[in-house]
């Protein structure tokens, strides 16, 4: 019960995300003129961080402490902190700066290839198990939502594709760190994991933001870029809070592999009145790739690869 009830918080992540890489190719936009993606970076996280923060403070007075596990090993507080830095701060950065010079779906698909990298992760690190259905789910993932993204072709090694893919590097490495985090002994609780990341990685950003940004550009900030920030930043609380619920209950290259079908709503959102007939292949692969996922990960059926034998 605890796997599934993991896999349906991946897969309700992964409703979120689609939406979420949409809207913040518009969100990002907005901020061009007053600062651009850093400081819009920083003034969504601070929203996403706040509301992860008020809901861990909640949670923690109606529960006593009950299932709000706090750390209290050197360990733990180190890996919180690297969570904050290598998962919560210098990948945005990088992302958005990316994401403000590239298309949005080209932007998913290279974002979506993480579950390549927690793949190759996982398995010597958590010891996970990789079998032949999860290697075929991956690929029919990966060859979809690259047919949805417009395929390989339209996808460009610029500056902005280079440094989409070295936050979606470092966000692996967040991944597995979280699993350890989550599933350790004792383990932490994913709202605890989820404020940190988000808390501690917006102080860095403030502080970079503030090193690199003229305070005349911040002072220009007004409503209609705080409303962008607001609306994506509750739109990143509900992700991230998701995201790690999913992976405390589920292991993480199974939890990785179901964000990618978030590539089929960004792909339907971005086309519009586009006709959408071109792209049924690859919302077709996507989808076989998700229930080979949904069957070796409850199953945990077929020759395993590597990992846990």
């Amino acid at each position: 019960m605890r796997t599934r009830a993991g896999l349906a918080l991946a897969l309700a992540a992964a409703v979120i995300s689609g939406f979420a890489v949409y809207t913040n190719s518009y969100g990002v936009r907005a901020f061009a003129t007053v600062g651009g993606a850093t400081v819009y970076t920083t003034a969504k996280n601070l929203i996403a961080a706040a509301v992860l923060a008020a809901a861990l403070a909640i949670a923690t007075r109606k529960t006593r402490h009950e299932g709000l596990t706090r750390p209290r090993r050197p360990a733990q507080w180190a890996g919180l902190a690297a969570v904050a830095v290598i998962g919560g701060s210098v990948p945005f950065v990088l992302f958005f700066d990316g994401l403000a010079r590239v298309d949005s779906a080209n932007a998913a698909f290279i974002q979506k290839t993480l579950v390549i990298w927690v793949a190759l992760l996982a398995v010597p690190l958590l010891k996970e198990r990789l079998t032949l259905w999860h290697v075929a789910a991956i690929a029919g993932l990966v060859w979809g939502q690259a047919l949805l993204g417009g395929g390989l072709g339209g996808i460009r090694l610029g500056t902005g594709e280079v440094m989409i893919f070295a936050a979606t590097l470092l966000w692996a490495v967040e991944t597995v760190l979280a699993r350890t985090l989550l599933s350790g002994a004792p383990a932490l609780s994913a709202l605890t994991v989820a404020t940190a990341r988000m808390g501690g990685g917006v102080v860095i950003l403030i502080g970079y933001c503030l090193a690199t940004t003229n305070w005349s550009t911040l002072a220009a900030i007004g409503w209609h870029q705080w409303s962008w920030a607001i609306a994506t930043g509750l739109i990143l609380a509900a992700y991230v809070g998701t995201w790690y619920a999913a992976l405390a209950r589920a292991g993480a290259i199974d939890v990785t592999a179901l964000l990618v079908p978030a590539a089929i709503i960004t792909a339907l959102l971005q086309s519009g009145s586009k006709a959408l007939a071109p792209q049924w292949p690859g919302l077709a692969l996507v989808a076989a790739g998700t229930a080979l996922v949904l069957l070796a990960a409850r199953n945990n059926r077929g020759p395993a690869l590597a990992g846990l034998r």
